[in-house]
């Protein structure tokens, strides 16, 4: 289980005296809990795979939004200390699907769908998004969708 994991790799990082994966352990680990308290369920819990991966994507997410602000408001050193913990917490996501690949997903519903008039194209993009959750970046579909209005 990713949970159980996290909390094994929190000692090693320890262990190593590795400072930046111990800070993304810790807080991927508090995100756990803080997830398990909204739900209604006991702190010591154990997250279910799919539900540690949703706040991860999110704790992933997150850090890009943090790179994109410090980046533009000029402190490389704070996006460069984002990005090394980004790196950290990517290695707990699965690996998401390239832009041709999602094309070829999205063509594919389009036929299927028949949706050819550009104010649909929010069904499709619902619909491709509900078959690639979790396998796909949304940022990359939404653009392909968006392309084929163009």
């Amino acid at each position: 289980m990713i949970h159980e994991d996290i909390k094994a790799k929190i000692k090693e990082a320890m262990m190593a005296k590795d400072a930046v994966r111990l800070e993304v352990y810790r807080g991927m680990s508090a995100a756990f809990t803080n997830e398990l308290v909204a739900k209604g369920q006991k702190p010591q819990e154990m997250l279910s795979d799919e539900e540690a991966l949703a706040v991860i994507t999110r704790l992933s997410k997150q850090r890009k939004d943090s790179i994109e602000q410090y980046t533009a408001g000029g402190r490389p050193d704070l996006a460069d200390e984002e990005k090394a913990q980004l790196a950290v917490i990517e290695t707990f996501l699965p690996e998401l699907m390239s832009r041709e690949e999602v094309v070829k997903v999205v063509a594919v519903k389009q036929a299927e769908l028949a949706i050819t008039d550009p104010t649909k194209k929010g069904m499709l993009m619902a619909a491709v998004m509900k078959d690639l959750k979790g396998k796909a970046d949304g940022v990359v579909v939404k653009e392909v969708v968006d392309g084929l209005f163009a």
